[in-house]
């Protein structure tokens, strides 16, 4: 069954031992990060910091800051268990039969399941603001001792394009300069940008709905790097196996959902200078520098009367958001293996912070094999953003990056293997010459075949033959080593 809220999956935690309430008074500036920073660096419990000064909100953190918690957040023992949900309803190839054409309805049908459905009434609705105090009564963290100011770093931004109609729900972190305005860090490569671009366009100030706190598959969907044709609460639906309840905001047309914490209703006046944001200590685990970013200016403010603030803290790995960047890994690799079938498996190490470094296994079929996976990745979505990608034969443990670094070291000739392409990147980049674009490198690691141009007779593994591995096992309790 799927957690209702926020609430449930707290008291699920809790009963598994995996959350710890923090009743002393704590600090929103710095402290809590600082606590929250130890925690997740020894793979924790979550925290729920129940007395925060000043506040009456508690404040909720690591989440999902450890393989366990991240497999608690979808129900399931192994995150390749959703993989394998998500590759049962892709289809392989346009159907060319009757019952082909069947098979395909049943799963479409079976996706029109987890579509939103609305309601009139919500929890996030039991406590209605709409003069100030806003934003202050929220307890925002300051996580590093040189950010620009306190960022509410869970959002989940609600946006709808003006011309579809359809609506995008992104997490971009946002400062906090007063009451009633935030800095909006939307990237120039995403969605909620994209809405902004076609409202400015228009002449027109944009609808903003922020939802902060709900249950844990909305939370992750929001940072998702979905297809533009799937909404994020319908795929939240499908994580769930249960639709997600909508209800409409009170000043706007987008609607939310319905379990929320709290919803933050307001605009973007395009028309308006854009403002100072940041520095940030992000999750390269450097600080992101100063920038200019639209302005979210907040008008009124729903939430639940027992509502908790969830956040997160980002910096130098592993931190929580490692955890959800190998959900993400797993998730889609299957929508990658359907355009690219000859790929085995992929790793994002968490050192490579989701988009600087893949390790990708390949069943290499032809000369250049490597190269052309490689290049196709870049071309595919956000990971165009992937700084490095080793590409690997079929029979290594990417999973492994002991193998991997082995099978580098061993298997390329730098100037033979390595390729270089320039090419959009990441905004947080701090290392390229100039913002969003730079270079990007391909490493060969695969064993190199004689088509390939490779001269001289390519050496086996060292591997121990079958007869002798199996005598020693029989024989392995006389030997007396276990001892």
């Amino acid at each position: 069954m799927p957690y209702k809220d926020l609430h449930e999956f707290i008291r699920i935690l809790e009963k598994n031992n995996d959350l710890r309430r923090i009743s002393v008074p704590v600090d929103r500036i710095l402290e809590i990060a600082e606590i929250a920073d130890r925690t997740v660096k020894k793979e924790g419990p979550a925290l729920l910091f129940e007395n925060v000064k000043g506040y009456k909100f508690p404040v909720l953190i690591n989440m999902f800051g450890s393989n366990r918690r991240i497999l608690q957040a979808f129900e399931v023992e192994n995150l390749n268990d959703v993989a394998k949900r998500i590759e049962e309803i892709m289809d392989p190839e346009i159907p060319t039969n009757f019952f082909e054409k069947i098979k395909s309805l049943s799963k479409l049908k079976k996706l029109a399941d987890y579509m939103p459905k609305v309601v009139k009434n919500a929890k996030c609705k039991e406590v209605i603001i709409d003069n100030p105090p806003l934003l202050d009564i929220l307890p925002v963290l300051k996580t590093w001792p040189e950010d620009g100011g306190p960022f509410i770093t869970l959002p989940l931004v609600f946006t709808k394009d003006p011309e579809k109609g359809s609506t995008n729900v992104g997490m971009y972190r946002m400062q906090v300069y007063d009451d009633t305005s935030c800095g909006m860090h939307w990237h120039i490569h995403k969605d909620g940008a994209r809405h902004f671009r076609k409202y400015k366009e228009l002449g027109k100030k944009i609808p903003v709905s922020v939802v902060i706190g709900s249950d844990p598959a909305v939370i992750y969907s929001a940072t998702a790097p979905l297809p533009p044709d799937i909404e994020e609460m319908m795929f939240a639906g499908f994580l769930r196996g249960e639709a997600v309840e909508l209800v409409k905001c009170e000043t706007n047309n987008i609607y939310v959902p319905a379990n929320a914490e709290f919803v933050i209703e307001g605009y973007i006046d395009p028309a308006e200078d854009f403002r100072t944001e940041g520095p940030f200590g992000d999750h390269t685990g450097y600080y992101s520098l100063e920038d200019f970013y639209p302005v979210f200016h907040a008008t009124l403010i729903t939430h639940r009367k027992d509502a908790v603030y969830p956040a997160t803290i980002v910096g130098k790995p592993p931190m929580e958001d490692c955890y959800i960047g190998k959900a993400t890994e797993r998730f889609f690799l299957p929508a990658i293996k359907k355009i690219f079938p000859e790929i085995v498996d992929m790793n994002l190490p968490f050192e490579g912070i989701f988009h600087d470094l893949a390790f990708i296994s390949i069943k290499k079929s032809y000369p250049g094999h490597a190269k052309k996976i490689m290049h196709g990745i870049w071309g595919l979505g956000l990971m165009m953003f992937t700084k490095i990608i080793v590409i690997l034969d079929e029979d290594v443990n990417v999973q492994d990056r002991s193998e991997v670094i082995w099978r580098i070291c061993n298997n390329i000739d730098p100037k033979r293997d390595i390729t270089f392409v320039e090419g959009p990147i990441d905004v947080l980049e701090h290392a390229s010459d100039i913002p969003d674009y730079g270079s990007k490198m391909g490493i060969d690691a695969t064993k190199k075949w004689t088509s390939e141009g490779y001269k001289r007779k390519w050496p086996n593994d060292i591997i121990m033959s079958d007869e002798i591995k199996k005598l020693v096992d029989a024989r392995w309790e006389e030997y007396g080593l276990d001892a």
